[in-house]
Parts: structure tokens; sequence; C-alpha cells
């Protein structure tokens, strides 16, 4: 019987692999999750040289639990959860804040109405002064979120970059769906006075 190759197997098949002594296969289950690790990792913890020490330290945790893990939830969802405690204990250690304390606690969802994330900024245009407008624009925002709370940068790249729905980015981070839907709502309303007090609308 010919052997499937690693990039078409599931989750769970290269689970079993793994825990049936196929190390080899937890390298396409990083693969796999490696641009959410990394995303979470960026955006909670601001200092560079530290990064690299946590997201190692995330696979470690997963390949010690894998066989705990009984797929309740998405794999990537798990090891999001992974890494999001991981970081979050790490800035407990620092006595670094996820978020001011002194934002008030969220009041009732805000619904959007929406159920696909929307892009913060325009697609890709083939008019190449266009696109380098676009770039100016996505710069501009990137600086712009890097301005937010760990929390709200979180948010904003599991909703918006990483494009997870309300409930996976709720099972991440343990908070509950209308907190979540709040806290978004929060992290836009700060992004658009930020840009608004830092550029003239002419300039964006």
């Amino acid at each position: 019987m010919r052997t499937q190759p690693p990039s078409v197997l599931t989750d769970q098949q290269l689970v079993a692999q793994v825990l049936g002594g196929d190390t080899a296969a937890f390298g396409q289950l990083v693969q796999r999750t490696q641009g959410l690790v990394t995303q979470l990792v960026f955006k909670m913890i601001r200092h560079p040289a530290d990064r690299p020490d946590l997201a190692q330290e995330v696979y470690l945790k997963v390949f010690k639990n894998l066989a705990g893990f009984k797929f309740q939830a998405k794999f990537s969802t798990w090891v999001g959860q992974v890494t999001y405690n991981t970081c979050l204990h790490y800035l407990e250690k620092k006595q670094l804040v996820l978020l001011d304390p002194t934002e008030p606690a969220p009041a009732a969802a805000v619904e959007d109405g929406r159920r696909a994330p929307p892009p913060l900024v325009a697609g890709p245009e083939t008019d190449p002064e266009t696109a380098l407008f676009d770039q100016d624009l996505t710069d501009i925002l990137s600086a712009a979120i890097e301005q937010l709370p760990p929390l709200y940068r979180t948010l904003i790249a599991l909703y918006h970059q990483q494009e997870l729905s309300y409930e996976e980015i709720a099972q991440i981070t343990s908070l509950p769906d209308g907190t979540v839907k709040n806290y978004l709502f929060r992290a836009r309303k700060q992004l658009k006075q930020h840009l608004l007090a830092r550029y003239q609308r002419t300039d964006l």
C-alpha cells in the first residue's frame, strides 16, 4: 500500500504518526501552525530576543502533551491556546500587562453583522502607483497597530490576519465570545483614533 505524503494527511493522522514514534511527522505539524504561533508571539511579546525561545517552548509543550490532545477542538486552535498561555505566563513573570488595568470592563457584545473577517486595508492592485499607495497605508496601519495594548494587537492579528472566527479566538484566549467582539470593537476604535490624531485625513 502506497504511503501518503505528509502534506495530504490530516492533523489527526499526523498526530497518530508522531505518537507512534514518527517524530518527523511533528515537523509537518509545526509547519501548519507556525504562522499562528509567530503571530501570537510577535503581537504579545515586545522583546525580540525572547520570541524564539518562547516559540520553542510552545512546541516543546505541544510535543510533551500531544498524547492528551483529544481533538475536541481543531489542532491549530489548541496550539494557539498553548501559545497564548505560554506568552501570558511570560508577561506575568515579567510583571507586564496584556491590557491596561484602567480599561473598563467589557459591556454587552458589539455585533458587527459580519461572518468573514474584513481586510483592514484594500487588496493589491495591478496599477503600480496604486500598489505603492496601498503599501504605504499598510505600513502606516502596521505602525499604528503596534501602539495598541498587546491584547488588542493579538485579537486584531487573529481576526484580520489569521482569519479566525470569534469562537476560535475565544477558545485560544479563554475569553467569552462577547468579550472578544467587544475588545475587537475597542481595538478598531483606538486604531482609528490613533490614525486620525497622527495623520491628517487627506494624508490617508
